[in-house]
């Protein structure tokens, strides 16, 4: 057996419900499951409960607050909390409180993990500098191929530090055959689907990069009868953008669904006849396209960022040209109108491919052996 990991501290603003607070406490219950010690400092939120019930604890402190004068204080109260507890690893999730477990990390002689999340725009002066905190760890986990190699050019980081870790999708919770008819009724009645009309579906909150807009200027191309179109997602307070796209459903008739934060995404999927991806920017990885896969569901993608590694075209989905509604459109059509058994023939390809490389488990025994390595 291997030994067991070294207590270790995740550092991130706060327990949202993005897929950064859901990776911090996925290896928060597998250091526990390791007989290692997790420990989360952030300024809480609604995924307490869950990072709790994985055996984590979590110490709250004000690392949602993105003054420079607080720094010194955070990185103080920090390094106080590595030597009371025993710390043996500090890994920070997000930049601003990275650079504050940067300073406890160094100052208390622990080693410092950073896991670079995003493609971090660099729109203004001196932002590079402030991204250069996610590539100064002693390991640097990259998302994807697609992050590791925007770190290498950017930060210069070599072999001996990066390291590439995708995100993973857990296969029991999206398994075809783990829901139930009653669960798929619910979301059909709640979402008020006619029958015989097929489902096309955009997973992600709604933001203009995400791509809803795309989308919905893609089925206005679509000859009638159309599929139905559910744009699933929260707002977020982007009331001006959910209006624009209202005003481009109006012009669908009753074919665009917006129903908002969906809870049962496994059921969600399952419903649908075919899940898009449309964003508009590179993503760093895309957690939804993986779990549709997982789902047995095809996919459409935007040809950039990580799907370009998910996705491998005619195999598991499509790719298109991002931002492209005529290209979108056509792909729509053709996918819908390829035969049962070609569908089925994806549908297995797409979930063997996650299984094979992109589950929740080969996500944390990797992270596992890294903070073995520094251990």
């Amino acid at each position: 057996m291997p030994p067991p990991p070294p207590t270790v501290l995740q550092v991130l603003p706060a327990l949202g419900a993005g897929g950064v607070e859901r990776g911090t406490v996925e290896i928060a219950r597998a250091l526990v499951e390791a007989g290692g010690q997790a420990l989360v400092a952030s300024a809480g939120g609604p995924l307490l409960p869950a990072l709790e019930a994985a055996g984590g604890r979590h110490v709250l402190l004000p690392l949602d607050r993105k003054n420079p004068a607080a720094l010194p204080l955070q990185a103080a109260a920090l390094r106080r909390l590595v030597l009371s507890e025993g710390v043996g690893l500090v890994h920070a999730r997000s930049r601003f409180p990275a650079w504050a477990a940067l300073l406890a990390a160094r100052a208390s002689g622990v080693p410092f993990v950073t896991t670079y999340h995003g493609s971090y725009n660099e729109g203004f002066p001196g932002k590079r500098l402030y991204n250069s905190v996610m590539a100064r760890g002693d390991r640097v986990i990259a998302i994807s191929e697609h992050i590791a190699a925007l770190v290498r050019a950017r930060h210069g980081v070599g072999p001996d530090r990066l390291r590439v870790i995708p995100r993973g999708v857990d296969p029991a919770r999206f398994d075809p055959a783990a829901v139930d008819l009653a669960r798929l009724e619910a979301l059909r009645r709640a979402w008020g689907l006619p029958g015989g009309r097929p489902v096309v579906l955009l997973p992600g909150r709604l933001t203009r990069w995400k791509g809803q807009a795309v989308l919905l200027r893609a089925a206005a191309l679509l000859p009638e009868p159309r599929p139905v179109i559910v744009l699933a997602g929260d707002a977020q307070g982007r009331d001006a953008y959910r209006a624009e796209l209202e005003a481009l459903a109006a012009g669908l008739g009753a074919t665009v669904r917006l129903p908002g934060p969906v809870e049962d995404m496994p059921a969600a999927l399952l419903l649908a006849d075919l899940v898009v991806h449309a964003s508009t920017e590179a993503e760093a990885f895309g957690r939804t396209v993986i779990e549709a896969q997982a789902m047995g569901r095809p996919v459409i993608a935007s040809d950039l960022g990580g799907p370009r590694e998910t996705v491998e075209e005619g195999v598991t989905g499509w790719r298109v040209p991002p931002g492209d509604p005529a290209a979108l459109a056509a792909a729509i059509a053709r996918a819908l109108a390829r035969p049962a058994e070609a569908r089925a023939a994806m549908a297995a390809a797409a979930r063997a491919a996650v299984l094979t490389r992109y589950t929740t488990r080969a996500m944390q025994d990797a992270t596992l052996a890294v903070y073995r390595e520094l251990a």
